[in-house]
Formats: structure tokens, sequence, C-alpha cells
């Protein structure tokens, strides 16, 4: 009970803070997308490296209290950054990846705490409520910390000092509730390193058979090799573990994958439309909740439903057999992803190629303006006044000034600019004494990778206006001028104050400021009243996040059959004194999935969709590689493993407690 209370606190605070770090990167620290990936894999990937220090060199208890402490510790230093009264703390932003490894690398000191011999029923009944108390504190942690972060404004801005905060005592709950029930843990003194003493043993055996002479007798295993010095009972428990671990080696392409729901989809779920009919707003980093919901959904369905009911259909549903379908799933997850994202691509401003530059025309003169370009046939038809820009248009950027041909009221006239590779630029057209003149702004555009929602105003009004929309207050100045682009929150702005200097005061109605979307609003005067024009630079996304749910549900499945199932699997295949062995191989092989996703973020440059097809197709030749392996293993029933470790270490009672001897030593 205490374990899984304990479990439950610790989940909470871990994913809490994970769920929210995501846009903390993006938003407050100004990460770029790769960027962030990589070290967000790289965290994790350093947590369960962690995981050998818990049973190996400190021991499950020391490993546990001290992370738990330097945990909470780095929650308050997350914390402590976002106070504004404590500003120059703001420097230990740089440091944060320091943090975030205490943090994420403390966790793996937790994943290694082991527990007393159970049976086979026992053993599955502890392992999917042990599971369930983990995903209900991802579950709720997921709900609750982003609407701390977003919902609750403090210090000017989203509340991610609250959104640390709450882990943070989350994290000290755990430290209590674990203390309170050392008494009841079965705890064995430290009697050796059992990996270092595994290490040492395979080590010797590799260097006795390499000097071996003719004269010595063949063995049967390489391992034999090493009987000179260590016991035949501990050799054949070696045997056994590396016949495990060399069923993990394709593992990682699994956590690759799985890994990806607080980076990857995140990412794409900013670039949805998040509206649950008008008034409910789904977050971006929220969305995770539905993996810890249909965990806790699907593990009493699978073992009460689905299991039996394959099981009447005479098919042989063996550990390795369900881990190997749970990575079909995972891969039609990201099937899935990649249809998401094909879709989420249309609405976003295609790359600007090297050597080119993005155009688009406002024009606010009093009429039609014909623009001509030399060199290019865009824009063949005026540009009618007020006129919504289609689309960007492509240009070359050839370093020189670039001339543009007007023509206004059959007026020809003249401007120009130099355009810089790569950039997006608003060519404003307005009118002047010689006829139509035009100044350039910089534009703004989307990018398949980038969290956008932009608005600014263009003044052709006479005097200097202010406008306050929501919580931002917009200052634009007279003459044709354009204000900044800010990012605003999604709704509806149907009475938008827009104040002149001079003091006189009306209403404009913006309308639906949707998400992802870039506007550009013109403000001109209609029979003495402000007018406002909405014109929409990047198109709204247009694809719901209600389409990411499939890919959640397929990857869910994947996890109940491929992660519990593994976790019972490594458990029960373990002899009693190497169970910490292979529950650290086991967290070993998340730790490189995330190194494998750290290195495609930052190597591959592909696009997203892509990427996630890439992924799909890798876990899919794992899949084979997988199911060939697990067709040769032959399974170990653990209730007669310690007879047969007694009838292999010799007739003889004194080698038998001798080899018991041992293992006490070595192992429990």
């Amino acid at each position: 009970c205490f374990i899984v209370v304990n479990e439950f606190c610790e989940r909470f605070s871990y994913y809490g803070m994970k769920g929210v770090h995501t846009l903390y990167f993006l938003t407050s620290l100004d990460w770029d997308i790769d960027r962030h990936t990589a070290v967000y894999n790289a965290f994790k990937s350093l947590c369960y490296h962690v995981s050998l220090i818990a049973d190996s060199w400190l021991g499950k208890k020391i490993s546990t209290c001290g992370c738990k402490i330097r945990h909470r510790q780095s929650h308050n230093c997350l914390t402590l950054v976002r106070v504004p009264l404590l500003k120059p703390l703001r420097s230990l932003s740089r440091l944060l990846p320091t943090r975030k490894v205490h943090i994420l690398t403390v966790s793996g000191g937790m994943e290694g705490w082991m527990f007393s011999n159970l049976c086979a029923s026992e053993r599955q009944k502890f392992f999917s409520i042990f599971y369930m108390s983990i995903n209900a504190g991802s579950l709720l942690s997921t709900v609750i910390t982003p609407i701390l972060r977003g919902d609750v404004q403090c210090f000017g801005g989203d509340c991610y000092a609250l959104a640390f905060g709450v882990p943070a005592v989350l994290m000290i709950v755990a430290l209590v509730v674990f203390m309170c029930g050392s008494r009841l843990y079965q705890r064995n003194p430290p009697q050796g390193n059992i990996l270092l003493e595994v290490c040492s043993c395979i080590a010797f055996a590799i260097k006795s058979r390499w000097r071996r002479s003719k004269n010595d007798s063949k063995r049967k295993h390489w391992l034999d090799w090493s009987e000179e010095k260590y016991s035949k009972r501990l050799i054949q428990e070696i045997k056994m573990v590396l016949r495990v671990l060399v069923l993990y080696i394709p593992l990682p392409m699994f956590w690759a994958l799985y890994d990806q729901q607080g980076s990857r989809w995140t990412l794409q779920a900013t670039r949805m439309n998040m509206a649950v009919g008008d008034s409910f707003i789904i977050k971006p980093d929220q969305l995770q909740m539905l993996n810890a919901l249909l965990i806790l959904l699907f593990i009493p369905v699978f073992d009460l439903a689905i299991y039996p009911l394959v099981g009447l259909c005479k098919i042989n549903i063996t550990p390795l057999r369900k881990m190997a379908t749970g990575m079909i799933f995972a891969a039609l997850a990201f099937v899935a992803a990649t249809l998401v994202e094909v879709n989420v691509v249309r609405s976003v401003v295609p790359p600007v190629p090297e050597g080119n530059f993005l155009l688009q025309v406002i024009n606010v003169a009093d009429g039609d303006v014909m623009l001509k370009i030399p060199g290019s046939d865009a824009f063949p038809d005026p540009v009618p006044r007020l006129q919504d820009p289609p689309s960007y248009e492509t240009l070359s950027a050839s370093g020189d000034e670039l001339k543009l041909q007007l023509t206004f009221s059959g007026r020809p006239s003249e401007c120009s600019f130099r355009p810089e590779q790569r950039e997006a630029y608003s060519l404003i057209l307005y009118p002047d004494a010689t006829g139509v003149s035009c100044t350039r702004v910089r534009g703004a555009r989307r990018t398949s990778r980038e969290l956008l929602w932009l608005l600014r105003f263009l003044n052709t009004l006479p005097h200097s206006v202010n406008l306050t929309v929501g919580a931002l207050t917009f200052h634009v100045t007279s003459g044709f001028s354009m204000s900044a682009n800010s990012t605003v929150d999604r709704g509806r702005y149907p009475d938008v104050s827009c104040c002149s200097a001079a003091g006189f005061c009306s209403h404009v109605d913006l309308g639906l400021l949707d998400f992802g979307a870039s506007y550009t609003v013109v403000l001109t005067e209609d029979a003495g009243k402000v007018v406002a024009h909405k014109m929409e630079d990047v198109e709204a996304n247009d694809v719901h996040i209600a389409w990411q749910i499939p890919q959640y549900v397929l990857l869910t499945m994947g996890e109940v059959m491929f992660s519990i199932t593994g976790l019972e699997f490594s458990y029960s295949q373990a002899p009693a004194n190497m169970k910490s062995v292979l529950q650290a191989g086991w967290l070993l092989t998340v730790a490189f999935g995330n190194v494998i996703v750290l290195i495609v973020a930052e190597g591959a440059g592909l696009e997203q969709w892509k990427e996630f097809l890439l992924f799909a197709g890798l876990l899919l030749a794992v899949f084979f590689v997988f199911s060939f392996m697990a067709h040769f293993y032959t399974y170990v029933d653990p209730d007669q493993r310690d007879k047969k470790y007694r009838g292999d270490s010799g007739a003889d009672d004194e080698d038998v407690k001798s080899d018991d001897l041992q293992l006490n030593k070595t192992g429990r």
C-alpha cells in the first residue's frame, strides 16, 4: 500500500513537470522545436540510465530517499526561477538542463525498488495495481498542471511557478509516505554488488576461453569456462539472464515511438484546433491525459475480456507474442499520426527555398493598383482595395534592390526595397501626393513546426490609436504604420476598444481569432466610425485535435500489451537474486529508445510527417526481428527453478549448501 501511494505521488510529480515543460521550453526559453525534442529525450534517457544505481551501488532505500529529496529540490528551483521578485535567479534558466537532469535521473533511482517473491497470480495482480497507480498519478497531473499553467495567470503570464510548485509538494508527500512504511518493507542488508559480480563472471569466462590450451576439454557453453571461480548456480542464473537480455536488444525502438507523446505529439497538438464548442478549449499539453486514462480503462478490459476471449479461440498468447503485437499497434499509431500531420501542414506556409523570399500585398489606396515586378509574372491582375491577400508569392532574392512598378488611376509610380533570403514580407500600398507609394514590413508566416498565433494592426487613420484586445494593448501610430505582432488568446472579440490620442473611443468587431492564424487588421474610418478589416495572413488550424485520439488509442493498446507484459516477463524469468539486473536492463531499453529519438531529431532533418513514417517503418522492421528471436525462446517456470538449480549443482548436499551460501552473499 505504501509503495503504491508513494508511486502515485511520485508519478504525479514527474508527469506534472514533464507535461508542461514542452511549452515552457518553447515559450519561456525560446528554444526551437528540434532542440527541445533532443533535450527532452536526452533527459528521459538519463532518467533510466540511473536506474542502475538503485540496486547496485547505493542500495534501494538510500537511492530512493536521496533521489526524492533531490527531486524536490529541483522542483523548487524550477518554481523559484519563475518568480519576478527573484529575478536574479532567472540566470538559472541557462542551467535548467542541470536541474532537469536531477528530476529525470532521480526518477530512475526510484524505478529500481523491488519486492519479495510473489506467486504468479499475485505478481500479475500487483503489477496491474502498480501500473494503474502510475497512470492514475499521470492522469491527474496531466489534467491539473496544464490548468494551473494556462488558466491561472501570475507574474504577467502563464503561471509556470504554480505548475512546477504543486508537483514539488507532491514529491514531499511521496517522501513522507515512503518513510512511514519503512518498517513494513522487507529489508535485506547489502551483501555485494550483484551487477558487478555478473560482469566479473562474464569477463572471467571470456578471459579463460581466450587463454584455453589445446588440452582443455570443450565446454557446452562459453560461460562454463568460469566454473573454476564461480558456482554452477550463479553461472546458470547468468545464462538465464543473458537469454532474456538478448531479447531486449530490439526493444528500444518501441520506446522511441512511445516517448514522443510528450514532445512531437504535443507539438503537433499546438498546431491544431483545440476548441470544444464555444466555451471549452483543450490545452495542447493536456491531451497526454488520454494515455493515462486509456491505460486505466484498458488494463481490466484486456485482463478480463480480451485475453480470455483470445484464449477461448485456442490461440496461445505467450508474453512475447503480446509484446510483438504491442509493437504492431504502436507502429499503427504513428501511421495515424502521419495522416494527421499531412493534413495539419496544409494550413501552413511552405518553407521558403534558398535564394527566395515571400511577398504578399495589402492595398489601402483609394482604388485598385496594378503591380509589376521585373522578371516575374506574379500579381498579373490589379490588386483590389482592402483585399485579403490570397497567398504569399515566392520571388527570387538576388541580393539586389527590387524595383516595383505601380499603376494607380493611370498614373505610374515606382518603389523599391532590398529583400532578404527566406524572409516573408507584407507590401503596403498607400496613397500619397503622387498617386500611390509603398512600404514593406516583415510578414507573419508559420512553418510546419512552429507555434504562432499572431495579431497586428495597420492604421490608416490620421491619428494614433490604442486598442485593447483581451489583456493586450496595441499602440499604433498614424501614417499607415503597422503595429508589432503579438500573440492573443483564441476567441471571439466583438467589442474591442479603440481610443484615439485625443480621448475619442469607439469599438470595433474583430470576430473570431482562431487557433494558429496570423491576422492583419486594417483600421479605416467610415462616417466618423472606425472600421476594422480583418485579413488572414496565415490560415487558422482547421484540423481538430480530436483527430489525435486514434493515435493515442492505438499507442495505449500497444503499451498495455508491451510494457505491462514486459515488466511481468522480466520479473518472472529472472532468478531471485538477478531480478534487479533484468529490471535495470528493461529500463535501459527505455533509455536507449530516447537516444534514438535524439539522434533522429538532431540529425535527420526530415519533415515531421516523414519522420513519423520513418519511426513506424523502423518499428515494423523490429517487429519481425523480435518475433523471429521470440520463436526460439524457451520459457522458465519460476516454481520449478530452485529445484532445477539444486539438481544442476550436484547430488552432494554440501555443494548445494555452498552454492546457496554464495547466492546469499551476492544477492537478495
